[in-house]
């Protein structure tokens, strides 16, 4: 018999300490949903901006968009999804349109009830069946970051093998899953960090070369190592984004689906039409990229990069930890209560 009450990280953006570990009641299922029973749950850049206040609209939500459950309650027409191990698509009305997403676009937790709990109750066509490779700790850590990096290194950077590509900042997740999708798909992978603990990690996951950013010359020992690269993916924007372009062959693609660093102050209009390059703002993924990602995943056996497993009930120290950046791979909490 499930309990009335459960534990559930809430922001509450009125309050000075906005976001609190409380009990809250255990949702309801209603037709087309089904209730998970969450296992593991990882933490995304997302959930930290919302506790700073740096997302639009901010309202009193469950936080958490990542999770690996088993589905504990459903109705009589999803009654085959009982017990079985799941992960959940935290994308919510995506639209008709493949290739963007529509005005009423959302991700799981804030506005809608988030993963950071012990139950979540959402439609039965959110969730899929866990890759079998993976445990339920890793899969966890899959789902928004590898439809991300998913959409920007296939979709829209054509990756495929033998492409010549640049991962940048490769210490946060979302790029780590870049990295390992285009390397697994045969690229010529190169990445940067500017932290000299992360290059060498990079290095012994397969990496052709990586480079400090925070070297003053890093961009003329990319182009040395790496000229006229293919494919670029970015998350950081700034004034590096125009350098970038300097060292894009022709035809090459700058995707980016961050702008951590703001805005560049001038970009090279003349370099990109004589050269043919493109530039891909990209975000999230639609349904049939979650799918794809997941097969992709499964045929390839790749695993996230995990840097912690805690209590649930640390879940506020490892949001703490993300804030500092220091950290190498995924922050994932178990939802086994002490």
């Amino acid at each position: 018999m499930l309990p009335q009450f459960m534990k559930a990280l809430k922001i509450f953006p009125k309050q000075a300490e906005r976001v609190q570990l409380v009990d809250v009641p255990v949702p309801n299922i209603r037709a087309g949903y089904v209730l998970v029973k969450v296992l593991y749950a990882a933490l995304n850049r997302r959930d930290q901006w919302i506790r700073e206040g740096k997302y639009p609209r901010i309202q009193e939500a469950i936080l958490g968009s990542d999770a690996c459950g088993v589905v504990v309650e459903a109705t009589d027409t999803d009654k085959h999804w009982l017990n079985k191990e799941v992960l959940i698509n935290p994308n919510n009305l995506w639209g008709d349109d493949p290739r963007h997403q529509s005005a009423d676009y959302h991700i799981l937790g804030m506005p809608t009830e988030g993963t950071f709990a012990e139950y979540v109750c959402v439609p039965t066509d959110r969730i899929q069946r866990k890759p079998i490779h993976l445990t339920a700790a890793e899969a966890s850590a899959l789902p928004l970051g590898g439809l991300t990096a998913y959409r920007a290194v296939f979709t829209h950077g054509q990756v495929q093998e033998g492409t010549r590509t640049l991962i940048t900042g490769v210490g946060g997740g979302v790029a780590q899953f870049a990295f390992q999708f285009a390397k697994a798909a045969g690229a010529a992978t190169y990445a940067t960090s500017g932290d000299e603990a992360k290059i060498a990690q990079i290095q012994k996951m397969g990496a052709k070369a990586v480079f400090n950013y925070k070297n003053a010359a890093w961009l003329e020992e990319l182009a040395k190592e790496a000229s006229q690269l293919d494919v670029i993916v970015d998350s950081a924007g700034g004034e590096q984004f125009a350098e970038l372009v300097k060292v894009l062959g022709r035809s090459g693609r700058l995707v980016f689906y961050g702008a951590t660093n703001g805005l560049p102050s001038k970009i090279d209009l003349h370099r990109m039409f004589f050269n043919q390059i493109s530039i891909h703002g990209s975000t999230m993924g639609n349904d049939h990229e979650f799918t794809d990602m997941l097969d992709f995943v499964t045929e390839k056996k790749i695993k996230p990069v995990i840097s912690s497993v805690r209590p649930f009930e640390e879940i506020i120290s490892a949001l703490d930890e993300m804030k500092q950046g220091k950290q190498f791979g995924k922050l994932v909490v178990e939802m086994k209560l002490t």
